[in-house]
């Protein structure tokens, strides 16, 4: 009896013992918090706001949910769930705040987020946000009532809102270019570049100033102006046989799926799919800058040289006799002697050096509040990424790097990623009148 009985105590041991490890192992006995993470700031909260809150626990999994916001001692569940089972690990929910419906007002609030796991020990991870409920949107002052553009142009514009901006800038249209606050006159105030399309008229074209609060709230203001026209040259160039047979090997060497095509189809796609991805590796290239101006006065020109081609000219390429494709020049030609020495047409930082496809060697300098100058067909780069530059230092030497026919420099002046008439910036009433003077408030 004895040994039955200390056989049973024994069994009973190892039930215990096998049951406590499967509890460990199931991770019943998991003593880890669930994880809650927010992906965005939500210390303010405009009409509607949608946050996206992700759940997680490694461990035992998730077993419950719940997001609610508390005012004035009152409580509201935005959201709530219990998870059946076991074994979610994650979750990732999106509320919205509907600040109207839920009747909360401006002021002081709380978001408070709970998640609780499935272990045996219920254990619960509390988020408690202190949140700005606001729904009154920024007010905006334009500061400049005369704005006199030019198609294919450079716009400025000078404004103050009545609250901080999490987002501001102006719409040409549809396209947007991103605003920069800085201090004139000891006020913070908004200031933006904006590009005018070479087909831009004063019926057809709306330019608005727009601002978001850090809640979320935006306010639109129409921007006084009026667009002078401009009228853009077009020609014709012929390709010859020597001009193919000169850009095919080396686009061939860079895009291997161009090898065994004929020139003329490596000019097509050089023409066609490599221009556009050039452009748009440009727009990402200029897609950031330092939030000051860099550049003082009028922009430097290329020293002795003669323009070959305009911005805006408007070419259809001819291979015996037949269209072989177009293009829109998007800066200056500028032309003296072979290997001229090009210099930084302002104060700036180099943001990009190195081949640029149909660009050659080039070079992008930023000027500050999305204000940039490209220097392309380069025949060798004398500077670096990240390097301050002064106005009229050496950067390179012309060349005929790229899609070029001869010894030249490429010039183009670009904001917000946007290419923009380069001749504007080399005249000095147009600088004083456009830009400087605005900022003079």
């Amino acid at each position: 009896m004895k040994r039955l009985g200390l056989s049973v105590v024994i069994l009973i041991i190892i039930l215990l013992a096998g049951g406590a490890g499967w509890l460990y192992y199931a991770d019943y006995l998991d003593r880890e918090k669930p994880v809650i993470n927010l992906n965005q700031n939500i210390s303010a909260i405009g009409k509607n706001k949608e946050i996206h809150i992700s759940f997680s626990d490694a461990a035992s999994g998730l077993g419950a949910m719940k997001v609610e916001v508390i005012q004035d001692n009152k409580t509201q569940i935005l959201f709530q769930e219990n998870l059946r089972g076991r074994g979610q690990k994650q979750k990732i929910v999106q509320v919205t705040v509907n600040t109207e419906a839920l009747k909360l007002k401006n002021g002081p609030a709380i978001l408070n987020i709970t998640a609780r796991d499935c272990s045996l020990f219920n254990n619960e991870t509390i988020l408690a946000e202190q949140v700005r409920i606001d729904t009154i949107p920024p007010q905006i002052a334009v500061l400049n009532p005369v704005n006199y553009l030019n198609q294919g142009g450079t716009g400025f514009v000078a404004y103050r809102t009545s609250k901080p901006s999490a987002l501001t800038g102006v719409y040409m249209d549809n396209r947007f270019f991103p605003g920069h606050t800085i201090l004139i006159n000891g006020r913070p105030t908004s200031v933006a570049y904006f590009a005018i399309p070479t087909n831009a008229s004063n019926a057809g074209t709306r330019i608005v100033i727009f601002a978001r609060d850090d809640a979320g709230n935006e306010a639109r203001a129409s921007m006084p102006f009026s667009i002078k026209p401009k009228k853009f040259r077009a020609d014709k160039v012929d390709l010859s046989e020597t001009f193919l047979q000169k850009i095919v090997p080396d686009f061939q060497a860079s895009a291997p799926q161009l090898q065994g095509k004929t020139p003329v189809d490596v000019f097509a796609y050089v023409n066609t799919t490599l221009r556009e991805e050039n452009n748009k590796t440009i727009q990402i290239v200029c897609s950031k800058s330092i939030n000051r101006p860099l550049w003082e006065g009028v922009f430097h020109r290329m020293r002795n040289a003669k323009p070959m081609a305009l911005f805006g000219d408007r070419r259809t390429y001819l291979v015996g006799g037949k269209d072989y494709g177009t293009s829109v020049h998007l800066g200056v030609d500028l032309a003296s002697i072979a290997r001229a020495p090009i210099e930084a047409a302002n104060g700036g930082i180099v943001v990009f050096a190195g081949p640029l496809g149909i660009y050659g060697n080039a070079v992008i300098i930023d000027h500050g509040l999305g204000l940039h100058s490209l220097y392309a067909h380069l025949s060798a780069i004398d500077t670096a990424v990240g390097k301050s530059v002064k106005k009229e230092e050496k950067i390179g030497s012309s060349g005929l790097t790229g899609l070029a026919g001869g010894d030249h420099l490429h010039f183009s002046i670009l904001v917000g990623g946007e290419f923009v008439n380069p001749q504007e910036w080399w005249d000095p009433h147009w600088i004083t009148d456009n830009v400087l003077k605005k900022m003079e408030i």
